[in-house]
């Protein structure tokens, strides 16, 4: 049991970090040239709800 609880914090804490990150992976995937500047938005301000959207809009926009 106690290793059950083990593996289910670490894969909430995996995807906690995914969600954080959506931004970043976005605009890597969608090569963004602007992807660095991304990065250090949503690593420094996506804990606030407003870096996060903002980091987001900015991934998906079409150069």
């Amino acid at each position: 049991m106690e290793l059950f609880m083990l593996f289910f914090i670490f894969l909430m804490g995996v995807i906690a970090l995914g969600v954080y990150f959506l931004p970043t992976i976005i605009a890597k995937i969608n090569n963004q040239p602007n992807f660095l500047s991304i990065f250090v938005l949503n690593l420094f301000l996506g804990w606030s709800l407003v870096g996060w959207v903002i980091s987001l809009v900015w991934a998906v926009k079409k150069v």
